[in-house]
């Protein structure tokens, strides 16, 4: 018995998914540290955001692909608080990173 075309399509997609949870991880575990100094200091240094801005620009953008459409829209939202930080928006970044490791918690 040979698998549907949808089938084909969800398995493929779950082999990605499998393949590229290690990048995933560590794209998450960077935000997770960039809001972790937010929090403790109030800013960022520009290569912490610069890096962590990437990560979740990749996040946003790769996680709809996976059927992930709610945690690629906090990391969207997070892309954008790092694209302009301010003390009042790096103060909801830990908050919202924290929901995005929720949204993905089963899947990761």
């Amino acid at each position: 018995m040979s698998k549907t075309p949808d089938a084909e399509i969800q398995a493929l997609l779950a082999d990605l998914w499998q393949r590229h949870l290690p990048t995933l991880r560590e794209r998450v575990g960077l935000l997770e540290s960039a809001a972790t100094l937010a929090e403790a200091s109030g800013s960022i240094p520009e290569e912490t955001r610069a890096g962590a801005q990437s990560a979740a620009h990749n996040l946003a953008g790769n996680l709809g692909m996976f059927g992930h459409s709610s945690a690629g829209e906090i990391a969207g939202q997070i892309e954008q608080i790092l694209k302009a930080p301010t003390p009042a928006t790096l103060s909801g970044l830990a908050a919202l990173v924290a929901r995005l490791r929720e949204a993905l918690a089963a899947n990761l």
